[in-house]
């Protein structure tokens, strides 16, 4: 069953929040985005462009950190870096040390979305009025959706 972990005993078990459960929603949501929480932006966006030939889009502070944004032309990568004492609920949601700190959804309908999210009892992360919206999905990761469009894969 999507959605549902499988225990020891092999039976499914129910999550706090799981919002693949019904059948068809893939077809109105696209992973578009991943954050990682980096330590060294500098040496992190070399090796993701020289390295890996991702091209950058975008980069700037943004409320607590400072992101460069790239892409492959499917997928925007956020590279990010909090500022030294960010003591934001985003800001600590996945650590303080390096990780992939987030995936993003790019949804055809946010308010739907946020509706089911919010229903299934998921926890959100963000401040009111900010998106893309953070949320804590099954699993204790963190993830986020946005409208349909809200990640720019054009590189520059």
């Amino acid at each position: 069953m999507r959605g549902r972990p499988i225990d020891d005993a092999g039976a499914g078990t129910e999550t706090a929040c799981s919002i693949f459960e019904t059948e068809g929603d893939s077809e109105s949501m696209k992973i578009a985005h991943l954050a990682i929480r980096v330590d060294d932006l500098n040496a992190a966006g070399e090796f993701y462009e020289n390295v890996l030939g991702f091209s950058d889009v975008r980069q700037g502070h943004t409320r607590d950190h400072y992101s460069r944004h790239l892409t492959d032309g499917n997928l925007d990568i956020a590279l990010i870096q909090y500022d030294k004492g960010a003591s934001s609920r985003e800001a600590k949601a996945a650590g303080e040390g390096p990780c992939i700190h987030h995936f993003g959804m790019e949804v055809e309908d946010l308010d739907e979305w946020l509706k089911k999210i919010k229903a299934l009892g998921c926890e959100i992360i963000s401040n009111p009025g900010v998106v893309p919206v953070k949320f804590r999905a099954p699993g204790g990761i963190v993830a986020e959706v946005a409208p349909k469009g809200h990640f720019d894969l054009t590189p520059r």
